[in-house]
Parts: structure tokens; C-alpha cells; sequence
């Protein structure tokens, strides 16, 4: 039998529910045309979410708009990728400027020199830069050098750590070995150093996020990384960084906040500016591995470092300051302190695991992550709808990312509405 309290959750889930499709028919519509020529409707799945995603027309600052001419406050970024915010006007500038002489062709372009310059300047542990697409290609990069530095076949990764879509990593991901992924519990170092010491011999790298994004915004403290990396090293593979979302937390990376050399960065997210864009970042000695003089391995790629993104890249990372990332720490400890209060107001659980300018929201007791099984996932789900029927866009998830054009006025704003939003989702009357 169910109880009276699910059946009144179901409801309000209808609730919400309907005030969304009465606000984006629209959106309703083109997913609907979109399910003819995409499969499920969409390229991308971190971009569905029950019962339709929205279609944005336009971006600006801290707002996007959809179809209907709905606004919202975009506290999501692209995941995390535009940390000045959508159409930022010095890299809308720089594009422009460099669109109307051509975007793309067979050989270099300044931007590109001047990227990598950049990335090395900020990071200690990297001297040369390698540039792809995304950050998947960029992670699949770092294991072709580590395996034809090592002559070995197997990675080791966190559970649930994500480095893009590559079928390695997918598996671990997921939670489960394969033929060439070991799995290890993030931030136990000695489940890590115990593979090491009984497989060492097959693996050629080990990857790792100094903050788990995908799995819940969950931070490897400075004895735990800097121990598997010595650990790896001591095997004779490798050390990965997987900096991809967590080079805005700090001027240098998070690698400069706890004192970390890696072989081999992976960058990916900002350094594109909007555009897509993935980089590996070693010594030159690891990376002379593709001088075309005497390659070792080959890469190669129609878009890799293109002017377009390479410019774009470049005012991205120059303009991404350590006054600007205080700045958006600040704002961040201001809407969490604001969001765990509200629902507190609101009658809900909430637990918010929170590094710099990222934060995950769970509706329990305490945060978990987003990988395994969730107890809050009805509840976050309400939660995530609720927050667009209210103009806040978040990841259906719950994590949120701020940008450097964000103010204090602004975030009073997002607390307003995801007051609003938390009072909808915690309504227990149909």
C-alpha cells in the first residue's frame, strides 16, 4: 500500500511538473522534433533531464533564454566550462576579431603559442602544452604517452572518477574493473598503494581529480594525492592530474594548492573559452614523444588548437585572476551558508559538499555521492524542476558552478528563488 505521505509527493511532483510544461511548450516541441533525427532526443546526456530538456536560443552574463522567452540564472556554466560567464565581451571580441579572418587551417597560429605559454606560466609541472578537443581526447592522450612511456597496458583510477568517454574510464566511472581499469576507493591511499604493490608491473598511469566533479564535488586532501602519486612513481607508472574542472579553483590549479608535480595535466573546460578544447600539459621530455622530427606517437587532428579557440582560450585564462577566483569563493560561501538556511526554512534536508566556486546539493543528511545509489534522487529531481519553474538553471544533479561576472546582488536574487523553489518542492499538500 502506498502511503499517504508518497502519494502527496507524487503529487507535488505533478505539480511541478505541469507548471513546467505550461511555462516551455517550446522546448516541449522541439524535443519532440528532436527524438526524430537524435536518439533520445539529444547528443549529450548530461544535457536530459524528466520529463524534457529545455532548448536555449541565447546566453548573456549570468542568463540564458529559452524558447518560450523564459530567463534564467545560470548557476551551471556549462559545467563549470564558462567561468566569465556566457557572450563574456573580450572573448566575444577576440573571436570576432579572429573569425573574420578565417577559422581554421593546416599549420600554427599565435594563439595557439600563446595558450600554452599561459598554461605553463601558471603551472608549475608543465613545461609544454599538447592541445585536442575535449577533455576526453586530451585524457586519452596522457594514456597513449603513458603506455608507450611505460610499455605497459592498464590504468588505475578512482571509482567513479570521470576523465571523459573513453572506454576505459567509462568502466570506472561506473564503478567496476576491466581488462585494462583498476578501481580504487577515492581517498584511500592505501587501497591504492596495495594495487601498486600487487599490479604495478601492468599499469602504465594512474589518473586522478584533485576534486571528484562528476561523483559529487568531493575533495582528495593533500596526504592522500601527493601519496598515490609517489606511489605510481614508485611503480614506475605514471601520475595523471585530471584538472579539467578544477584549474579555476586556483591560479595554478588545485596542483599549486596542495604542492603536486605530475607527470602529466589534463586540462580541458575554460582554457577553451566556450569553445571546445582539451590539452595535456608535461615536461618536455614526455612530450617530445610527438615531435613530427621523430614521433613516437602519432596525434593529429582537423581542429586541434584552432585559431578560434585559441583565442578564445587565451582571454579565458588571462582574465581568470586570483582576485576573480576569491571573488567567486566568496560568492559561493554566500550561497551556501544562504541555501543550507532556506532549506531549513523550507523544511528540507540538505547537505552541500563544496570546493571553491563548485558545489553539489543533496537533499539528505548528509552528502554522498553521485555516482552509487542517491537517497535524495526524487527529492533533488523535484528540487532541479522546481528551480527552473523559479528562473534558476542548475545541473539536474545538483551541482552548481559560479562565474567571475557574478555579484553579491545577484546571488541574494538566486536565494530568493531557491527558497521559492525548495517551499514547492517540500509541499506536502496536493
Amino acid at each position: 500500500m502506498v502511503s499517504d505521505g508518497a502519494a502527496a509527493d507524487r503529487m507535488q511532483q505533478q505539480l511541478i511538473e505541469k507548471c513546467y510544461r505550461e511555462r516551455t511548450p517550446a522546448s516541449a516541441s522541439a524535443f519532440s522534433e528532436a527524438g526524430k533525427w537524435l536518439p533520445g532526443g539529444n547528443s549529450r546526456q548530461a544535457g536530459y533531464w524528466n520529463p524534457y530538456p529545455l532548448t536555449f536560443v541565447r546566453g548573456e552574463g549570468c542568463y540564458l533564454w529559452d524558447l518560450d522567452d523564459n530567463h534564467y540564472i545560470d548557476l551551471l556554466g556549462n559545467y563549470t566550462a564558462l567561468v566569465h560567464g556566457h557572450a563574456y565581451p573580450p572573448i566575444l571580441e577576440a573571436v570576432l576579431a579572429r573569425t573574420a579572418g578565417g577559422t581554421c587551417w593546416v599549420g600554427n597560429n599565435e594563439s595557439q603559442i600563446y595558450l600554452a605559454q599561459l598554461l605553463a606560466e601558471r603551472v608549475a609541472a608543465v613545461e609544454q602544452v599538447r592541445f585536442t578537443n575535449s577533455g576526453t581526447e586530451a585524457g586519452n592522450l596522457a594514456l597513449m604517452i603513458a603506455r608507450k612511456h611505460s610499455g605497459r597496458d592498464k590504468l588505475l583510477m578512482a571509482r567513479g572518477g570521470y576523465h571523459g568517454s573513453l572506454m576505459e574510464f567509462e568502466t570506472g566511472f561506473g564503478g567496476r574493473e576491466g581488462p585494462l581499469t583498476c578501481i580504487a576507493e577515492y581517498g584511500n591511499l592505501a587501497a591504492f598503494q596495495q594495487i601498486l604493490s600487487e599490479q604495478g608491473q601492468s599499469i602504465a598511469a594512474v589518473f586522478l581529480e584533485p576534486v571528484m566533479g562528476a561523483s559529487g564535488v568531493i575533495p582528495g586532501d593533500s596526504a592522500f594525492l601527493n601519496g598515490v602519486q609517489q606511489a605510481a612513481r614508485d611503480a614506475g607508472a605514471l601520475f595523471v592530474l585530471d584538472e579539467v574542472l578544477t584549474f579555476r579553483l586556483a591560479f595554478g590549479g588545485v596542483q599549486q594548492l596542495v604542492g603536486m608535480a605530475p607527470d602529466l595535466t589534463v586540462f580541458g573546460k575554460l582554457i577553451g573559452g566556450g569553445f571546445p578544447v582539451g590539452a595535456i600539459g608535461g615536461s618536455r621530455e614526455l612530450l617530445a614523444m610527438f615531435d613530427p622530427v621523430s614521433p613516437r606517437i602519432f596525434h593529429t587532428g582537423t581542429f586541434n588548437a584552432n585559431p578560434v579557440t585559441m583565442a578564445a582560450g587565451v582571454v579565458s585564462v588571462k582574465e581568470l585572476t586570483a582576485g576573480r577566483i576569491a571573488h567567486m569563493e566568496a560568492l559561493a560561501e554566500k550561497l551556501k551558508a544562504g541555501l543550507v538556511h532556506g532549506a531549513a526554512e523550507a523544511g528540507l534536508p540538505l547537505s552541500i559538499n563544496h570546493v571553491g566556486s563548485i558545489m553539489n546539493l543533496f537533499f539528505s543528511e548528509q552528502a554522498t555521492t553521485t555516482y552509487g545509489e542517491r537517497n535524495d534522487q526524487e527529492l533533488t529531481a523535484r528540487f532541479h524542476l522546481a528551480a527552473l519553474n523559479h528562473g534558476l538553471f542548475i545541473a539536474p544533479r545538483g551541482l552548481i558552478a559560479l562565474s567571475t561576472v557574478m555579484t553579491e546582488a545577484l546571488i541574494d536574487e538566486v536565494l530568493e528563488r531557491a527558497v521559492l523553489a525548495m517551499i514547492d518542492a517540500a509541499a506536502q499538500t496536493p
